[in-house]
Formats: structure tokens, C-alpha cells, sequence
């Protein structure tokens, strides 16, 4: 062999040592690549089913103004009302779209769909690595990752939802960091962590429970430390924690560079006591967000989970909180059974704070959705628990296959009401009597049917194209968006229209807002979460439904299936929007659109029925509702509630009609 070929001989011998070095280790982690290789190959083939929500647009824009910020652009960021939010998760979707040189709206939605289900799936793997460094024992560590990716409604927010859900994999990914710089104790490993958690509170405010359990943890070893190098390396380890959070923080929130002191007072104002303030349905009833029922959280974690999981994770937790009563020292030191605590309190503390102190809560438990991080862990210490308990290897196989049964289970229901997952609920409620869920808890809140809408009305269209007006004004961005994402030709057939040739698609969201009538819709357990109908025939509807007389002076106009548009004239109406009998009339003037919200405190829904109002020079804009019962009277003039004073105009109803 000649000089110049027993190099390459050698290079290439080294490779294959390596890529044998590589295979020797993964392949003992076949199962988990296996099974993550599943819901990939699932969820590249269900990434087209999926329509554009509320917040992408949102997310998108902050992350646009970001940019131009940092680009040199001063006025792009303070001037962006949405400036708090942090873009660690949002601007690897953005430089993806600039990449790939992604320009039109189904290639940037698609691509942000993908991006976000791959960062689900990386937050199932690490719930297999911290599994398995936990138990040691490949299964369970399977099943970990499993209960944690076959959450029905994550699942579905998995593809839209760019916040919550990337939240949620990424607190896993923080738990198993925490494990590892506490198993290991070096100071890179807490630099690492300290790094990740920065970027957890950048992604949603709740990262900073583990910014504090984490210092709390380390003090409880400085306390049980022996000897000064123990209590040395605790203060050390704390501190490199500490400092690479602050900075990781601070460099990933660039609203923060300019006054990091005052603008962080801000962010945490904004966050502890964020202004915006909806309207909750939960158990028939609407309450603000800021009053919820004490059971809000709890209840709506129950009803919505699968059933094998919630007995899983109250048999892990409930074990752990034993272990911890009956040998508190070995609680303390830095244990199996330490750390199941500390998953316990990652999930019940934050539960109980929602009940005690009431803070707010959106859409279910959307911005809670991370609890299900510890509590999929949880879940795993209770099959472990309970296996263990029966003893008898036939027992415990018996234990493992229920567990399976019950993942079989939760995919089979999955699978059934695809691609409405996120609409997901359990056993515990009723689901069996027809629209029984709507009336009783929130159900499709981001507007993601409007795509499956337009789908309908494009296959029921004889002329192949299809107007449409969308019934709620505050979504109307989500028409163009959901249209933009449906592959050609479907886009070029879909246009917006108020002409009586036209569809109205109505996202429903709160009880009482189901149609008379309708000609298609979008049903989940038989109750409707969008519906379908031609403009023409609803005018007629609300006809024969009402008195000959018009409801207000002037012209109106059906626009949904629960409301008709009415233009009054001059003076304009201010309406009591508490008052359900009473019409949502507006301004016309933009600039008193500001104070009025802050004045009455709107929520984003009727902000942007202010803003639609805006728009229409010399009327005003009033919602009415559709009766289902037959209309007595209707008065105008002064409406005096408490010490708020409005303008509107009020239906009285006779009852029920014949």
C-alpha cells in the first residue's frame, strides 16, 4: 500500500468506527426513535388539515417589529403594542420563512405548523431522556414520552399554537436540564440551565416558577451540605444559575436593551395583571376572567385529559407526597423522590395559586398547558408505582397493558374527531346529548374551522367559487388567512363578499349563539363549533322571526346566524355590553376607540367591533341579537347602570315563541 492511500485507509476505517460507535448507542433507544419516528410521519401527514388561528398572525407581527428593531429600525419595537412578548421561539419561524424565501401565505403557515409540531416532538424526546434518567427503564421511559405527545389537545395546538405549546416542550426540556445540573453539579451545567430557563420566561411569563423552585432546590443542599467545598460549590452553582438567567433574559427580550430596570418593572406589571380580560364560559355560565369559579382550572384538567393519565399522575403525585411524609430526609437530599416532589409542586402549586389568588385564565386551560410536563412524569411514577405494589409478574404485565390499552384508547378518539383534537373531552361530561358541550364550556376559540368552513362551502358551490362573509368581525383576518393556506386552485375560488350570493361562516364561542337554522357546519361530540349558511337564506330567517317593523330606524342587514347588523342614525348609541338584551352600538370616531376600551374594558372581541365601527364614516354599528323568542318592544334612550351612564338601544322579549 502506497503512502498517499494508507491515510484515506485509515480515515475511512475511523468513520466507520464512529458511525458503528453512534449505532452501538442509539440502538438500545429503538423503541423511543421508533416511536417519535411515528409522530412525525402522523403529523407530516395531518400538516395540511389544520386552518390558521387567532394568535399566528399575532406572534408573527411582534416578531416582524422585533426584527426591524434590531435592524436599526428604533421606532419598530416601543411602537408595537404587543412589544413584551418574547421572540425566542418566534424567530427561528421567522428566519425560516427568509430562508426558504417563504413569501405567500399557505408556504409561511405551513412552515410555521412544522416547525412547531418538530419542537413538540423534541419536548417528547426529552420526556424519554428524563424519564429514563429518573427510572431507569426504557419502557416506562416510552411511556413517558407517549402519555406526554397523545394529549389530545395538545396535539392539536401542537400544530397552531406557536406559545403555549412550545412552552410546554420547552419546560420539559428544562426539567430534565434541572435533573442533569443537579445530578452533576457543575458549574457549566447550571450556566446551561440558568440559560434555558431565561429563555422558558421569554417564551410565557410561568417559566419563572422554575427560576425560583430551582434556587429554592439548591438552598436545600447548601443546607444538608457537608463541609465548606459542598456549601461552596451550592453558593457557586446558584449564582452562575442566577447570572446566566439574568442575561439569557435580558439578550432574548429586546424590549428590555434600552432601560433594563424600568422596562422589566413593566413587563412583569403587564404580565402579573394583563389587561386583557374575556369573557370564560364554563359550566353554562360567562364569567370574567379575572373571577373565575374556584374549580376553573381543576375541572377543566379533568374533563379534558384522558382518564388513564389523570389516575397515573394522582397515583405518582399522591406516592411522592407519601414518600416525602414518611422519609423527609431522604426529601431533602438530592433523590429520586426529591424530584418527584418537586415535579408534584411544578404542577399542584401553580393550581392552587389560579385558586387562591384568581389570577386570570384564557380559552379552558390553554396558558396552563404546561402543567401537563410534570404531570405526563408523574404519570410514570404511578405505573411504576402501581406495577410495583402488585408484586406478581403477571399482575404487573397486566398493570402495563392497561396503561397501553388506554393510550390505544386516547388515539382511537383522537383520530375520530381529527382535526378538531383541541376540542377534545373526556368521559367525565356529558357528550352524547346534541350541542350539550357548547352550552357549557368554551369550545372552538381560535377560529381553527373556518378553513374546514371553506372547504364545505367550495364542494357545495355549483358554480365552483364561493363568497363568503365571516359572522364574526373580530376574526375577520382569520377569513383571508384560512383561505390563503388551502392549496391552489382553492384560494384563486374563494373571495370576501356582503352580497346576498354569499356564505356566512359563524366560529361559535359562546351558548345562545347557535343558528335556527343552518345548511352545514363543523360538530365535535354533536355540538357545533362553526356553521355554514347562505346569506339569503338567514335574511330570511330573521324575516320570518321577527315583527314586520324593523327592530331601529334604518337600514339592517343579517350578517351572521345570531345577530343582524343594524346602521342607526345620529345620535350615536353607547351600548351596555353586560346587558344581553341590549344592542352593541358604537362610535364612529377612531380616537375615542382608546379611551372607551380603557374606559369599560373591553375585551378583544369588542374592540374590534369598535374598530369595524370606525370604519363606517356617519353610522354607528349595532349587533342584535337573533331572537328565539318573539319581540315585545323596543326602547332607545338612556341606560344607567351603577355609576356608567350609556346610550342604546333595548329589546324587551315576549317568552318563549309557540
Amino acid at each position: 500500500m502506497n503512502s498517499s492511500a494508507a491515510p484515506l485507509h485509515r480515515r475511512a476505517f475511523a468513520a466507520l468506527r464512529r458511525r458503528t460507535a453512534v449505532a452501538g448507542a442509539l440502538a438500545p433507544h429503538w423503541g423511543a426513535l421508533l416511536a417519535i419516528g411515528l409522530f412525525l410521519v402522523a403529523g407530516l401527514s395531518a400538516l395540511d388539515n389544520y386552518g390558521v388561528t387567532w394568535d399566528e398572525s399575532l406572534h408573527r407581527d411582534v416578531w416582524l417589529g422585533t426584527a426591524r428593531y434590531i435592524q436599526g429600525d428604533e421606532a419598530a419595537l416601543p411602537a408595537h403594542k404587543h412589544k413584551f412578548y418574547g421572540t425566542v421561539f418566534q424567530a427561528p419561524l421567522g428566519l425560516a420563512e427568509r430562508a426558504f424565501g417563504l413569501e405567500d401565505g399557505r408556504g409561511v403557515y405551513l412552515s410555521r405548523h412544522l416547525l412547531t409540531r418538530l419542537f413538540f416532538l423534541t419536548g417528547g424526546l426529552f420526556a424519554y431522556l428524563l424519564a429514563l434518567r429518573l427510572l431507569r427503564n426504557r419502557l416506562l421511559a416510552l411511556m413517558a414520552a407517549a402519555v406526554f405527545l397523545l394529549h389530545p389537545r395538545l396535539y392539536a395546538h401542537s400544530f397552531f399554537n406557536s406559545s403555549d405549546l412550545p412552552f410546554a416542550a420547552a419546560f420539559m426540556a428544562a426539567l430534565y436540564l434541572t435533573h442533569r445540573a443537579f445530578k452533576r453539579g457543575g458549574i457549566s451545567d447550571f450556566v446551561l440551565l440558568g440559560a434555558a430557563v431565561g429563555a422558558l420566561v421569554n417564551l410565557r411569563t410561568m417559566g419563572l416558577i422554575l427560576a425560583a423552585a430551582i434556587p429554592a432546590m439548591r438552598a436545600l443542599d447548601l443546607v444538608a451540605a457537608q463541609g465548606s467545598d459542598e456549601r461552596k460549590r451550592a453558593l457557586a452553582t446558584t449564582a452562575a444559575f442566577a447570572l446566566a438567567f439574568a442575561l439569557a433574559f435580558y439578550a432574548l427580550l429586546p424590549y428590555l436593551w434600552e432601560s433594563p430596570v424600568d422596562r422589566a418593572v413593566r413587563w412583569w406589571t403587564l404580565f402579573s395583571n394583563h389587561p386583557h380580560v374575556p369573557r370564560e364560559l364554563f359550566r353554562g355560565a360567562l364569567h370574567q376572567a379575572v373571577n373565575l369559579p374556584v374549580e376553573y382550572l381543576p375541572v377543566w384538567f379533568s374533563i379534558t385529559s384522558p382518564p388513564f393519565a389523570l389516575l397515573l399522575g394522582a397515583v405518582g403525585a399522591g406516592g411522592a407526597l407519601a414518600g416525602g411524609v414518611m422519609a423527609p430526609l431522604r426529601a431533602l437530599r438530592n433523590t429520586r423522590l426529591r424530584f418527584a416532589l418537586m415535579l408534584t409542586a411544578a404542577f399542584a402549586l401553580p393550581v392552587l395559586a389560579l385558586m387562591v389568588w384568581r389570577f386570570s385564565a384564557y380559552d379552558g386551560w390553554r396558558h396552563w398547558q404546561f402543567l401537563w410536563a410534570p404531570f405526563a412524569l408523574l404519570a410514570v411514577f404511578g405505573l411504576r408505582r402501581l406495577a410495583s405494589a402488585l408484586g406478581r409478574p403477571r399482575l404487573r404485565t397486566a398493570v402495563y397493558a392497561a396503561a397501553g390499552a388506554g393510550l390505544a384508547a386516547t388515539a382511537l378518539s383522537m383520530a375520530l374527531i381529527h382535526p378538531n383534537e383541541h376540542v377534545y373531552f373526556n368521559l367525565f361530561v356529558d357528550r352524547t346529548t346534541p350541542e350539550r358541550l357548547r352550552t357549557q364550556y368554551e369550545m372552538d376559540y381560535w377560529g381553527h374551522p373556518i378553513r374546514q368552513a371553506l372547504e364545505w362551502a367550495l364542494d357545495q358551490s355549483p358554480s365552483g367559487l364561493v363568497k363568503v362573509n365571516l359572522a364574526s368581525p373580530s376574526a375577520e383576518h382569520l377569513l383571508p388567512e384560512n383561505a390563503a393556506i388551502l392549496p391552489e386552485p382553492s384560494r384563486a375560488r374563494v373571495s370576501v363578499s356582503s352580497d346576498l350570493d354569499a356564505y356566512t361562516i359563524a366560529v361559535l364561542e359562546e351558548a345562545g349563539e347557535a343558528p335556527s337554522l343552518t345548511r352545514g357546519g363543523i360538530h365535535v361530540y354533536g355540538s357545533a363549533i362553526a356553521t355554514i349558511e347562505r346569506k339569503d337564506a338567514l335574511q330570511a330567517a330573521y324575516a320570518a322571526t321577527t315583527r314586520s317593523a324593523p327592530l331601529a330606524r334604518g337600514a339592517f342587514d343579517v350578517y351572521s346566524h345570531s345577530a343582524a347588523l343594524l346602521y342607526v342614525r345620529e345620535p350615536c348609541a353607547q351600548a351596555d355590553t353586560e346587558n344581553p338584551f341590549f344592542l352593541h352600538v358604537f362610535p364612529k370616531r377612531a380616537e375615542d376607540l382608546p379611551e372607551r376600551q380603557r374606559t369599560y374594558g373591553f375585551d378583544n372581541r369588542d374592540f374590534n367591533f369598535l374598530r369595524r365601527g370606525a370604519e363606517i364614516e356617519g353610522k354607528c354599528l349595532a349587533m342584535a341579537a337573533l331572537p328565539d323568542y318573539p319581540v315585545a318592544s323596543v326602547r332607545t334612550g338612556q341606560h344607567i347602570s351603577g355609576e356608567r351612564e350609556t346610550w342604546g338601544v333595548a329589546i324587551d322579549l315576549a317568552g318563549p315563541r309557540e
